[in-house]
């Protein structure tokens, strides 16, 4: 959202300037790079709105434990600007540098050396903060249609509304992802790749509002979505049945092909790339998504230094590709969350598929 607001803010000041562009004169440059990877990554405050010279922003809870214990403070304890070595002075002797491999992380500068040492974190970031907004938002949407349920039986009229989406969603899911995906004794897993799904899709779809309590790049962060992937690492190996484990250490192969185990240690490392393709396809797309979008917007600042005609040219198809995109995103969103429950549920289905009898 802050740079959302950086970019029409800029944008203002380039209409205000067209003379300045008419007589080629030298116009103000933005750092786009800088600009799409900062939209991207995490941060310990979640910045609102500009109001003249000044932020608004609201400060997350700091939890770290360093050399001198555990430390809980507002992250409203750095200063807002680098000192002259780059760094976001804090207390306890902690520093939010601006450049090198911990930028904008919260680092502890040793005595003497000064070697930066990264503390253990647990603090609540942007990402966290959605986090726990998305999944009290997803509480709602599930906990509202099962209080229709609890006061209605199962031969009263279906219900519409609200409650009535979720449904369709739910048997959506059910019906058309996990049955077909897992095979018999599906109902076992559909707590759980519901969940998934909901997840999902809520993170995404709050990741496309571009101010609090949206913004946050959830499933686009690769902790979020290795964590999903882990769960259905786990899931899968503890549902694996005889066959499962037979076929991958003793496959029928020919026995050279046994004795020199080359398929076995390809069947073992693919029971790894499996949730690995889950978690880097999560990521990427979304990731990906949020940085075609705040793209195609500063395409209209790559521009600025033409002519009026180009300006205005590229700037109203960047608006026209930027309103496109933002639209794509709720079909992807909605994608996305189906795409991991569909391969989840297929990953799970093999490992407990039934060795066929001739």
């Amino acid at each position: 959202m802050k740079y959302f607001k950086q970019l029409i803010c800029f944008a203002i000041g380039m209409l205000m300037s067209f003379p300045a562009i008419a007589d080629d004169k030298e116009v103000p440059q933005l750092d786009i790079s800088h600009v799409v990877l900062e939209h991207i990554k995490d941060s310990y405050e979640w910045h609102v709105t500009d109001i003249g010279e000044k932020s608004v922003v609201i400060h997350l809870p700091v939890i770290v434990h360093s050399s001198t214990g555990w430390h809980i403070f507002s992250s409203s304890q750095f200063e807002h600007h680098a000192d002259a070595n780059g760094y976001r002075q804090g207390p306890y002797g902690l520093v939010i540098p601006t450049t090198g491999d911990n930028a904008g992380k919260i680092v502890e500068l040793l005595p003497g050396s000064g070697e930066e040492k990264r503390p253990f974190d647990i603090s609540i970031t942007k990402t966290v903060a959605t986090m726990f907004i998305s999944v009290f938002v997803l509480l709602l949407c599930i906990l509202i249609p099962a209080r229709w349920y609890r006061h209605h039986k199962a031969s009263d009229k279906a219900p519409g509304g609200f409650t009535g989406f979720i449904e369709m969603l739910v048997m959506y899911v059910v019906d058309e992802i996990i049955k077909p995906g897992v095979g018999k004794g599906y109902e076992r897993y559909c707590p759980y790749l519901l969940t998934c799904f909901f997840f999902i899709f809520t993170c995404n779809i709050m990741g496309l509002i571009p101010f609090p309590p949206g913004g946050g790049n959830i499933t686009g962060n690769i902790a979020v979505t290795f964590f999903l992937a882990l769960c259905t690492f786990v899931i899968v190996q503890f549902s694996g049945n005889k066959h499962y484990w037979k076929d991958i250490f003793w496959p029928d192969v020919p026995l050279a092909l046994k004795a020199f185990p080359l398929i076995p240690a390809i069947e073992f490392v693919g029971i790894f790339t499996k949730p690995f393709a889950l978690m880097i396809r999560l990521f990427a797309n979304i990731m990906a998504g949020h940085a075609i979008a705040i793209s195609l917007v500063c395409i209209i600042f790559l521009v600025a230094s033409k002519s009026i005609g180009v300006f205005l040219g590229m700037s109203a198809v960047s608006v026209i590709m930027s309103v496109f995109m933002s639209t794509l995103e709720v079909l992807v969103c909605f994608i996305q969350a189906m795409v991991f429950t569909m391969l989840s549920a297929i990953f799970i289905g093999l490992a407990r598929t039934e060795p066929e009898h001739e």
